[in-house]
């Protein structure tokens, strides 16, 4: 993590909404996540058409996590923290966010959040996710990240990552982020802060991954507030 610079990332996520972190994992480390999929570990498997959210799977961790996954949710708080903070700041919103990620647990588990919330999501031919914000209490925190951990190209085609963005008064943006195994992209867990002409406003931000066309795709999702 110390070689990321997170002034760049920050200032991705200002201009566009979005930012790309290239290799966070190495192929070893995508390739032993994806093949625990059908393992233990896990408190709950969502198949995604039962509920109208698409088509796939995708399974959330149980606690404790495993150690790849704890320690990224561990690395990539207080930069992210840092910039949550600021745009808070921004938009005028209370809410502020400690250094440590585990005091940020800690809230959330007071509130009854107490449910962990990074997983794996697995696609195969024909399968989508729809637009969507991952929305689980009172306790949101505004930046999640997603690991891409197959290889586009080798391990599937299509699927690719979509970002979608709704300001005032203004049709809809989409933003599609071009990733490559071990590639994540950090972006807002449902709004952001936009300088506009008339000052600062907030933008509506959904995401979703569009039809796989072959082939099978798994990712990491590392969303750093629990749910209820």
């Amino acid at each position: 993590m110390t070689d990321i610079d997170w002034t760049a990332v920050a200032a991705d996520l200002d201009a566009h909404g979005c930012a790309r972190i290239a290799g966070l994992l190495d192929p070893a480390a995508c390739e032993a996540i994806t093949a625990r999929y059908d393992g233990d570990g896990y408190r709950s498997t969502v198949v995604m058409a039962r509920h109208g959210f698409g088509r796939g799977e995708y399974r959330y961790y149980a606690y404790p996590l495993p150690e790849p996954v704890q320690a990224l949710r561990t690395a990539l708080w207080p930069p992210l923290a840092q910039i949550a903070n600021r745009w808070n700041t921004t938009l005028s919103e209370a809410a502020r966010y400690p250094a440590e990620h585990a005091e940020y647990l800690a809230r959330c588990h007071a509130a009854g959040q107490v449910r962990p919330t990074p997983l794996v999501l697995r696609y195969g031919p024909g399968d989508y996710n729809c637009l969507h914000q991952d929305l689980y209490g009172e306790h949101v925190f505004p930046l999640q990240a997603a690991i891409l951990l197959s290889e586009p190209g080798r391990d599937f085609e299509g699927g690719e990552f979509v970002l979608t963005e709704q300001r005032p008064r203004m049709q809809s943006r989409v933003e599609v982020v071009p990733l490559r195994q071990g590639d994540a992209v950090i972006f807002p867990v449902h709004h952001r802060p936009v300088r506009g002409g008339k000052g600062i406003y907030r933008v509506n931000m959904r995401h979703g991954v569009s039809r796989l066309r072959a082939g099978r795709r798994h990712t990491l999702g590392i969303i750093f507030h629990d749910a209820l």
